[in-house]
């Protein structure tokens, strides 16, 4: 069988391949891409986006309800789902043509279909024959963490979530991450009810505790209910329920709900692509690469984003910069590594949680001399002025050097303050520097020297 080939084979069509397909073929290489899920990746698709777009329509609510008894009167403002989730389509829709166009333009080649590796340096595409490179990057991303329970065909993913025609009425998350604690906000907003159970004590383990608990306790007066140290044991169907059953300190017990969503984590999306016939390295955390995202079995691969074991936590920006690391190293040789100082991640909730750098305990325990700084926000004027009385903040600073070892925002607009933070973490800039910023008044991002 004859096979074509390529100076570089991407697989995978997110953002981390995106980035370092077109810097290759930019240099002059031949480049393709394959993925067998429309192009964009889960960013674009399935994930950040689209979730923030139906966020939007959870913000109007919680806007209006908060302004009861201060001019508005939130009485008949409701979220039309099906409109809601054709919002976001009228974005999700464009985009995989948009990106394969962007790509051919730079002379890309795109490939439709199922990649496995044959060989150490060839793959076979279903439908399509084999296709040999000189180097391969792997991007595949990630996808939710199988659950070995009876009936976890009954789950739904975020991305089911996202297309769902309409909300029912009982909505069971299972996992105290990121997607049960965002998606758990937007579905109370639009009136279902929502419990979601975390096998442990502390759920949004990342993000720092007092914050944390003062987000659950938004929630519960939203009526989220969270129920810890509660492990899924089996999910079955009873006509239109699905009967849930639950262990709680070595009891177990029975809920009902409409729906039952996977929010228990993810894992890389690596397990199909035969890695092991390309003699490639693999951990529970992805492909196992050296400082320049290279294999250490095998050096045509390299990986970037949240198929690779690094240190970059798995967000957009994280598999952008990796991307665009990796496509260097390929083009020049192992000279850089990825920087992943000040890279900030936000719980997309109402209010939004945030973080970059160091959490106090960390800083502590590395041996710095910790200064803290804390406040609640809620009576602040920016939040005042839009009835929001959960916001808090905690910034750790180095006293010695006076610059920022850690941020934790939790309150409206706070995702865009945490920026100013990571941005002084990157550029090493102090506190005296920060306060310097002359700020637009009064804005959100007038707040920052005071919070320092």
């Amino acid at each position: 069988m004859s096979k074509r080939e390529f100076d570089l084979i991407v697989l995978g069509v997110g953002m981390a391949a995106v980035n370092a397909a077109n810097k290759c073929a930019a240099s002059g290489w031949s480049v393709a891409v394959i993925d067998e899920l429309p192009y964009g990746g889960t960013c674009a698709l399935r994930g950040c986006d689209p979730k923030k777009m139906l966020r939007r329509g959870a913000e109007i609510i919680d806007a209006a309800r908060l302004m009861k008894g201060k001019g508005i009167e939130p009485n008949g403002i409701a979220i039309n789902w099906p409109d809601l989730v054709a919002f976001t389509k009228s974005f999700t829709g464009k985009m995989p043509d948009r990106i394969e166009s962007g790509l051919e333009s730079k002379g890309v080649t795109t490939l439709h279909g199922t990649a496995c590796f044959v060989d150490r340096d060839t793959i076979e595409i279903e439908g399509e024959g084999l296709f040999k490179a000189n180097h391969f990057l792997i991007a595949t991303g990630a996808k939710p963490r199988p659950l070995d329970v009876p009936g976890a065909e009954f789950l739904i993913d975020s991305t089911q979530f996202m297309r769902l025609e309409a909300l029912p009425k009982r909505i069971l998350f299972i996992g105290g991450g990121f997607i049960s604690f965002e998606f758990g906000h937007i579905a109370s907003r639009a009136g279902s009810e929502v419990c979601t159970i975390d096998r442990g004590d502390r759920p949004l383990k990342g993000f720092d505790a007092g914050l944390v608990e003062k987000l659950v306790a938004r929630g519960e007066e939203i009526g989220i209910e969270l129920r810890r140290n509660t492990a899924l044991k089996s999910i079955k169907k009873d006509g239109a329920d699905f009967v849930v059953t639950i262990e709680v300190d070595g009891k177990t017990q029975d809920s009902r709900a409409d729906l039952v969503v996977h929010g228990a984590g993810r894992v890389p999306a690596i397990d199909n692509l035969g890695l092991a016939v390309a003699n490639i390295e693999t951990g529970d955390n992805g492909i196992a690469v050296n400082a320049y995202l290279q294999s250490e079995s095998n050096p045509a691969i390299y990986a970037a984003g949240d198929a690779a074991d690094t240190r970059g936590a798995p967000l957009t920006p994280v598999a952008v910069f990796e991307g665009k690391v990796a496509a260097s190293n390929m083009l020049k040789g192992n000279h850089t590594k990825p920087d992943y100082r000040g890279v900030p991640s936000a719980v997309f909730t109402i209010p939004e949680l945030t973080r970059v750098g160091m959490l106090e305990e960390e800083a502590r325990q590395t041996g710095h001399n910790v200064r803290l700084v804390e406040y609640d926000t809620g009576k602040w004027y920016s939040n005042l002025r839009v009835g929001e009385t959960y916001a808090a903040t905690k910034i750790i600073i180095d006293d010695d050097k006076d610059t920022i070892l850690g941020a934790h925002l939790l309150g409206p607009e706070y995702g865009e303050i945490i920026n100013f933070f990571g941005m002084a973490i990157r550029l090493g800039l102090t506190t005296k520097d920060l306060k310097q910023m002359v700020a637009a008044y009064p804005s959100v991002g007038s707040d920052l020297g005071s919070m320092l």
